[in-house]
């Protein structure tokens, strides 16, 4: 299997084929143990290979950037891939505030267990609104309640 047969399976995405010619053509190198490990190895490929089209490496390259992986697209082609596949980055918004400048500094430790609870569900893989949005309210509650006990402000 040549290099036009290597440039066509990074074309057409093939992992399959890609692990089974990484075994014929280089034993001697390490292989990727999963097809996941594959599959990352292939996207990194495909934004480096000037063979691949530009709209499969752009594809390739947001891949990548969504699972905060490093892409290996040149720099004069990302705003090009990042017009055929924009990337969207997910966010939250806390606001916490009170009208009496003595509870300011209150204010702000609210917002700082809000943003914990935040920063935790999304390190337990846990980005859906709904679950945040609770997280975000049970932490809030605590927190006031640390600060005032049972007389809100």
């Amino acid at each position: 299997m040549g290099a036009r047969a290597f440039s066509d399976l990074l074309e057409t995405a093939d992992v399959r084929g890609l692990r089974a010619y990484w075994r014929e053509a280089s034993p001697h190198l390490p292989q990727p143990k999963t097809r996941a490990e594959a599959e990352i190895i292939m996207h990194r490929a495909r934004t480096e290979a000037a063979s691949v089209s530009l709209r499969k490496r752009a594809y390739s390259h947001a891949w990548l950037c969504e699972r905060d992986l490093p892409s290996g697209l040149p720099d004069q082609l990302k705003p090009s891939a990042e017009r055929l596949y924009p990337i969207v980055k997910s966010a939250v918004g806390i606001s916490v505030n009170f009208k009496s400048e003595w509870l300011k500094p209150a204010a702000r430790e609210i917002q700082g267990a809000m943003e914990n609870a935040v920063g935790d569900a999304y390190a337990e893989g846990r980005t859906d609104p709904e679950f945040v949005s609770a997280r975000m309210a049970e932490a809030k509650e605590r927190a006031a309640k640390a600060l005032f006990g049972n007389a809100l402000p």
